[in-house]
């Protein structure tokens, strides 16, 4: 998978319970694979496409959770 449809996300708790579900909605809505995986500096989230990558970002900044390209 290309690296630019992943992004690091740094939450926990409950928001990183949200991130998951709203990850999951998102990549349904565009049919495409996605998953997560623990890195030193948060979570990477990563999509089968650019395209849902970026609706996932607009989703964090709507709850005011850091992210960058990973």
């Amino acid at each position: 998978m290309p690296k630019e449809s992943c992004l690091i996300v740094f939450a926990a708790g409950r928001k990183m319970d949200l991130l998951r579900g709203e990850a999951s909605r998102i990549a349904k809505g565009n049919n495409v694979d996605w998953w997560s995986d623990r890195v030193e500096i948060g979570t990477r989230f990563c999509f089968a496409d650019s395209k849902a990558k970026d609706a996932f970002a607009l989703t964090c900044d709507n709850f005011g959770v850091s992210c960058r390209d990973g």
